[in-house]
């Protein structure tokens, strides 16, 4: 029973604090405001950490906490799960926001909102929550929706602004899309199964999966259950978790303030549909069709959004095109059957990617707003723990043997390496070329912010014409992107950025700690855990992986010999070298010769104009399924309402009528001789009908 209180305190207590800075935002302290909504998430991860340690000595917990709806025999409830996977969860989620929460203090202290944003991501803390900790299909779209909504607050937090209210309303449409397949995932398994209890469910499907078709194309051809279950409830994870081609709202999630972007990026929002899909195991094992779709779409966004990241010159979007790619690894290692991997990928990826988020921010601070990173070089000197702790990121990003993104992302490559799922062969070549864009776009941001020539300060002319038009696209924008001031601000939207002799700053401490922080999981977390998460019993029966037909994981642990063999292994492989490459390439182009990208982006037009655009995504939504949308709409209008509805129905029944009145006025003259003369006509055509029928 206390443990039980323990499980609702995780993710009651940032509710509380939601609820007061939210409720009472205008009336509080700013300080009552950070105060209260910090302690309820600091609450929340040491609780998360006794359930951890009571997890590890054997414990766990499946059972609801009230039930809240029944309608027939089905019984819709709310209540835990509490097992190895949700409880990494838990502590992922609630230590990445404790250190979101301390640095907002920081970073938005002049702004108006100050209360409210607290309140969002409190409340951004308990969806997320609420959704690890699910043990029922119910409960799990309940945090589901949640995340999206609070999402949307956030991404339009500086609701001025025309951009951030198409941002948000773009991520809400795009995740519209991916939960429209997702909730049709959840009605199948209501159906075929009989309830949403994931333990009911989990038990019931080698029997649902071996007697259950979903018949589409005629008598005995069709769709196995499992399969099309799988395959909607990961549409809604390519929602979530921004897959191609419903990956095109995470760019523009960067409208948002910087901590919310850390915030989306690594503990929450997309890390749901990764975390889903490990849930939902035991399903995914039926079905060698939805694995195969999984892989092909990681492999798809692991690659080509990599790509985009390599002409982004806003710092917060080449580290959002990486997030792009990185969760593109982790659904590659989902789709292999190695969910545990992808789990790893998903924990280290965590403290790395807020870990650069939260020094973009820092280096956004430093820089008086602007974000262009072209402005910007040898700023280490300057903004020395932002230097090392973003150094550090990048690292751990590469993959550099002993980071813990080493561990993980080199656990991806080889266990896509041993799969053998149709379309694992193109994956395994996505993923290695991946590691090569990876570390070229993350050092080329790099060297460009904290090392070369200084060009703050100064008025720079790029010859980047496309880049510079967005760039003063993005003038207006710009404070409000990520300042200390409202976006009403205009003195301060029109003069972001560096005065000439302005030289760049550290950031306070409640920014810096944040950093140092994160920057420590990011190096050692990996070494410390790879071992018992992939090739320990450490998710025991969380994860469910069918052995004999997937035997990846067993593979994969024949060719480990410890954390340290592992790292110093890698020196001789291939994955090593790509990445060193890529650093090399990044250090080559940019600081011994920059003059050299120039010549590139001109031999190669055509392709930087594809990237520029990202490939015409949000172009074709905006023609087909925008431009589609409106079409309908205005052949509806013409067709439906102003045609068949007005024209003939209402209007042609008043016409009917008047035609019909019009004709009937011929025979009402008023003289009684032509009444007399119909009645006889009448009577006589009666008599008639009469005599013939007699």
């Amino acid at each position: 029973m206390e443990m039980q209180k323990l499980y609702l305190l995780v993710p009651l207590a940032p509710l509380f604090g939601a609820i007061v800075a939210g409720l009472f935002c205008r009336v509080i302290p700013r300080w009552v405001a950070h105060t209260v909504t910090i302690a309820g998430v600091a609450v929340s991860c040491f609780a998360s950490y006794v359930i951890f340690k009571d997890v590890l000595a054997g414990n766990s917990y499946n059972g609801p906490v009230y039930q809240w709806l029944t309608s027939g025999d089905y019984r819709f409830e709310v209540g835990f799960l509490i097992d190895r996977l949700s409880v990494t969860m838990m502590l992922v989620v609630t230590f990445v926001s404790l250190m979101v929460h301390i640095y907002t203090i920081g970073y938005m202290q002049d702004d108006p909102g100050y209360n409210r944003f607290f309140s969002y991501i409190s409340l951004f803390t308990f969806s997320m929550l609420m959704l690890v900790m699910s043990n029922n299909f119910m409960q799990l779209f309940f945090g589901w929706e949640a995340v999206g909504l609070v999402s949307y607050l956030l991404i339009g937090f500086w609701y001025t602004r025309p951009t951030a209210i198409f941002a948000n309303l773009k991520a809400f449409l795009v995740n519209r899309v991916g939960d429209f397949g997702f909730i049709l995932g959840i009605g199948l398994v209501l159906t075929y199964f009989g309830t949403l209890d994931y333990a009911a469910v989990f038990a019931k499907a080698p029997t649902v999966a071996a007697h259950n078709t979903i018949v589409l194309f005629g008598e005995g051809q069709g769709v196995a259950v499992t399969t099309a279950i799988c395959i909607l409830l990961f549409i809604g994870a390519m929602g979530k978790s921004a897959q191609v081609p419903l990956h095109v709202w995470l760019p523009d999630s960067m409208e948002g303030p910087t901590p919310i972007s850390a915030l989306i990026h690594a503990a929450t929002m997309v890390t749901a549909g990764i975390f889903m899909v490990a849930r939902m195991s035991p399903l995914f094992e039926l079905s060698t069709t939805a694995l195969s779709f999984v892989i092909v779409i990681g492999a798809i966004t692991a690659l080509f959004m990599g790509f985009l990241g390599v002409i982004q010159n806003d710092i917060k979007r080449v580290v959002a095109y990486s997030t792009l790619s990185q969760l593109g690894y982790m659904t590659v290692a989902l789709g292999a059957s190695a969910y545990s991997v992808a789990i790893f990928h998903l924990m280290t990826h965590a403290f790395f990617k807020a870990l650069l988020f939260l020094a973009a921010g820092s280096v956004i601070i430093g820089m008086h707003h602007d974000q262009d990173i072209r402005n910007m070089g040898g700023l280490r000197k300057y903004m020395p723990i932002t230097w090392i702790t973003s150094l550090i990121g990048s690292l751990a990003l590469i993959g550099t043997p002993f980071f813990s993104g080493f561990y993980s992302k080199d656990s991806i490559i080889e266990a896509v390496a041993l799969s053998h799922i149709p379309g694992s062969g193109f994956a395994y070549f996505a993923v290695m070329a991946g590691v090569f864009v990876t570390a070229f776009y993350s050092f080329r941001m790099y060297f460009l912010v904290f090392h070369g020539e200084e060009r703050f300060g100064k008025s720079s002319h790029h010859d980047d014409t496309a880049h510079a038009a967005q760039h003063v696209a993005h003038d207006d924008q710009a404070a409000a992107h990520d300042s200390h001031a409202h976006p009403a601000d205009d003195a301060h939207a029109e003069h972001h950025g560096l005065a000439p002799g302005q030289k760049p700053h550290e950031t306070p401490w409640v920014v810096t700690l944040p950093l140092i922080m994160l920057a420590i999981p990011s190096v050692i977390i990996g070494y410390m855990t790879i071992e018992p998460m992939l090739f320990g019993d450490y998710f025991r029966s969380a994860i469910v992986v069918d052995a004999e037909v997937h035997p990846v994981m067993e593979e994969l642990a024949h060719h480990f010999h410890g954390a340290f063999a592992m790292a110093t292994h890698a020196v001789t492989t291939a994955v090593f070298w790509l990445a060193l490459l890529g650093v090399a390439a990044a250090w080559f182009l940019y600081m011994k010769r920059p003059d050299l990208p120039a010549a590139v982006k001109s031999r190669f037009g055509f392709l930087y104009t594809l990237l520029d655009n990202k490939y015409y995504f949000d172009r074709f939504n905006e023609v087909f399924f925008a431009g589609g949308a409106r079409l309908l709409g205005r052949g509806l209008w013409k067709g439906g309402d102003a045609g068949l509805i007005d024209g003939i129905i209402v209007n042609g029944s008043a016409h009917l009528v008047g035609w019909f009145a019009s004709v009937a006025r011929l025979f009402q003259t008023g003289h009684i001789y032509h009444y007399a003369f119909t009645m006889i006509i009448g009577v006589f055509v009666l008599m008639t009908l009469w005599v013939t029928r007699a």
